[in-house]
């Protein structure tokens, strides 16, 4: 459904992305995880066609992002971590807006049921200006499932969000997994996505560490003997690989003596 060739992104001189290549497949929900400033925002809003990338290309369900954005843009939808409403636009006028602009046949079922769903009903009528940080996150969630995506970006998805509502948008997530959708979500609570993704995607600054499943990122970054390490804990050993500068190869003094045919 996704797929990221030699992906670049530079911002007046400053590299934000560097050769990513990478592929989210129907069915998969991919864990983007790095430090801050890592690329990950930077990507998703490049594979949202926000920004444009300085290099490579950025298929949507085979569709271009830069070269056939409505297209590719139709199959997607994405929901950044501090999503900006229109400050004067009621719940209801929202969905009916995304509505409009996606052409969502008998979007008022569809809508009414995601309202109940994250407990918006009682707030429907309200303009954004009033909602909580919480409840403008469920409005951009409603409104980003409206269309039925086949691609769906969340960054940070559980901020803002009570108890209740974290387990309600973990349930939908596997729910749009489980109906054929790829889904990728970035969030430094990794506590709390490590039981709902099935592949872990890692930046540090702007150049990727790993890509795979959570078994082949155990193998390959969990402490010696700890085969159900954490996502936290593969999390921390890939970066700070990462960040580890390359090992200097042995020198030698000029004024050492050197070995000749076995002796010194």
């Amino acid at each position: 459904m996704l797929n990221v060739q030699s992906f670049s992104k530079a911002y007046k001189g400053h590299v934000a992305v560097q050769g990513l290549t990478c592929q989210v497949n129907a069915g998969e929900v991919l864990a983007l995880a790095g430090p801050n400033g890592a690329g990950k925002t930077t990507t998703m809003r490049c594979i949202a066609g926000i920004i444009p990338p300085s290099e490579g290309r950025l298929m949507v369900g085979g569709f271009d992002v830069v070269e056939q954005p409505v297209e590719a843009k139709r199959l997607l939808a994405y929901v950044p971590d501090d999503p900006r409403l229109f400050d004067a636009l009621t719940v209801d006028e929202h969905l009916e807006f995304t509505a409009s602009a996606y052409r969502v046949a008998d979007w008022k079922a569809r809508a009414q049921a995601l309202m109940e769903r994250f407990e918006l009903v009682d707030h429907r009528r309200k303009v954004a200006l009033e909602l909580s940080r919480g409840m403008r996150q469920k409005v951009a969630i409603c409104c980003a499932y409206l269309h039925e995506p086949s691609l769906v970006m969340l960054d940070e998805p559980l901020t803002g969000l009570d108890p209740r509502g974290i387990r309600t948008m973990k349930d939908t997530i596997a729910e749009r997994a489980r109906a054929g959708a790829a889904v990728i979500v970035s969030s430094h609570l990794l506590q709390l996505v490590e039981g709902l993704c099935t592949k872990l995607l890692i930046l540090h600054q702007g150049r990727l560490v790993f890509v795979g499943d959570f078994a082949e990122a155990r193998r390959k970054f969990a402490v010696e003997g700890s085969a159900d390490a954490s996502l936290e804990e593969v999390f921390f050993r890939a970066t700070e690989e990462a960040a580890a500068p390359p090992s200097a190869p042995p020198t030698v003094s000029p004024l050492a003596p050197q070995k000749q045919n076995g002796a010194v």
